[in-house]
């Protein structure tokens, strides 16, 4: 593995592990973001007495939440009650949302218990475990509980108010467009969930506290560039992308799941360029504007963004989500209008292009090959498709493929985990390219590992139909 393709799968890592504590609870984050929106001083239907809600669910749930399923995570249940009790300890002191506090502390809290139980195991007379485990628990939970708030919460207040200070600097001084510069390339290798929830999120809670809203949370989550690129695609593209990408706009639009969008910007990789003057453009515009939302926009559709969107600033919002889809089409058309076809690349059929031929399974030997073929006597009774969140375009590629398994009168189970959550138990995984080394670390032993570029490309599930038949 090269050293990029290294640090990059450690990102990745990283972007997936931040992700299982936030995806989760994104329902109850739109939940605070939607009473946010109509019942504080300046919002749609101001009302004092529901406005209290407010301030103790992002204060103490939401940090409680995270913490809970940071620890979850580790060390099951368990690990889930002395997280949720080890960022208590951040929480209590603190003048602001100890969102990153849980994200530390509640897996902190799950490893030391874990480690706990591992010494105790086997050195208990019977009969009084379950005695041992409550006051392991209670010991442990409480000495972590209290070094979180001694010497854990004044460290994250510092750094918290140094990163919110740096953010207002650089909003300030009008240098938060150039994020997209980093933010857009970030997204297509799939290192946007360590940008979002591990930066975005936690700084934007802070800063929407005290204005009411935040431009963070429009850094990464603006859908509209990427929607820009789709419609370039719809239009100028050739051969499986311009056949695929309308069908995959209008998913952007609605859905706002950007991964159905990412395999165009790697067909030809200019056209990445779209995506981040699009950004760019509607990050300027909502600078001029004061635009920005009450909590986070997940997923990135348009929908989603005027739910999250304050009073008096509907049109703004709208706006730099239109902006940004403009100027992302015409980018891409530019690029794809101008570019030549080059000799023997029959990319008006794109027999060979990156949306077609894309389904590859590693044998013994290690070496690709592009028709799979299952390994004699193998029997598959469960399929998995991994993407990094789980929740996304794993979900709407276990639809696309049920319904073709159907048809070919196939019974197999076929679910949708995150990379970090594939069963001991799982036959066939199949996941994006990009995510391939992620899933290969995690999958079982004698596991089929496939990977798919296009999750709405059906030639690539028909793929994987055929693949399972002959399995069959």
């Amino acid at each position: 593995m090269s050293n990029s393709a290294s640090l990059r799968v450690k990102i990745q890592k990283m972007g997936g592990f931040l992700s299982s504590m936030v995806m989760p609870n994104i329902g109850v984050f739109i939940a605070w973001g939607l009473i946010t929106a109509f019942v504080i001083p300046t919002g749609w239907v101001p009302d004092e007495y529901l406005c209290k809600l407010v301030g103790p669910t992002i204060t103490y749930l939401l940090p409680l939440l995270i913490g809970y399923t940071g620890g979850y995570n580790v060390y099951g249940k368990r690990g889930g009650a002395i997280g949720a009790l080890s960022t208590m300890g951040v929480i209590v002191g603190a003048n602001m949302p100890m969102l990153i506090g849980g994200m530390i502390m509640g897996p902190l809290g799950a490893f030391v218990i874990k480690k706990v139980d591992g010494m105790l195991a086997g050195k208990m007379r019977s009969g009084l475990e379950m005695l041992v485990d409550n006051f392991a628990l209670g010991i442990v939970g409480a000495l972590i509980m209290i070094f979180g708030y001694v010497a854990v919460e004044p460290i994250f207040s510092v750094i918290i108010k140094f990163l919110a200070g740096g953010v207002e600097w650089v909003t300030k001084q009008g240098l938060i467009p150039l994020a997209s510069l980093f933010v857009q390339p970030a997204q297509v290798l799939f290192l946007n969930n360590a940008v979002n929830h591990g930066i975005m999120i936690p700084l934007g809670i802070q800063q929407a506290m005290e204005t009411g809203r935040s431009i963070l949370f429009l850094v990464e989550a603006n859908g509209g560039n990427w929607l820009g690129l789709l419609l370039g695609f719809a239009v100028f593209g050739r051969g499986m992308a311009k056949k695929t990408a309308p069908a995959s706009a209008s998913i952007m639009f609605l859905g706002g799941i950007g991964e159905v969008a990412f395999p165009y910007a790697m067909i030809k990789p200019v056209t990445l360029l779209g995506p981040i003057l699009g950004n760019m453009a509607a990050l300027f515009w909502l600078q001029i504007f004061q635009g920005g939302t009450v909590a986070a926009v997940s997923p990135g559709s348009f929908l989603a963004l005027l739910a999250m969107t304050p009073k008096g600033y509907f049109i703004v919002n709208a706006m730099a989500y239109i902006i940004s889809a403009a100027v992302s089409f015409v980018t891409v058309a530019f690029f794809l209008k101008t570019a030549k076809v080059e000799a023997g690349e029959d990319y008006d059929e794109d027999t060979d292009g990156i949306l077609n031929n894309s389904i590859a399974l590693a044998g013994a030997s290690g070496i690709a090959v592009t028709v799979p073929v299952p390994a004699a006597g193998k029997r598959i009774n469960k399929v998995i498709i991994a993407c990094d969140a789980g929740m996304g375009s794993s979900a709407m590629g276990v639809s696309i493929l049920k319904t073709k398994m159907r048809k070919a009168m196939l019974d197999m189970e076929v679910v949708n985990v995150s990379v970090d959550n594939i069963p001991h138990d799982a036959d066939v995984v199949i996941t994006n390219a990009v995510l391939e080394e992620r899933v290969r670390e995690k999958a079982p032993n004698g596991a089929d590992v496939l990977t798919i570029k296009n999750f709405l490309d059906n030639n690539e599930y028909d793929r994987i139909v055929t693949y399972l038949k002959k399995a069959q």
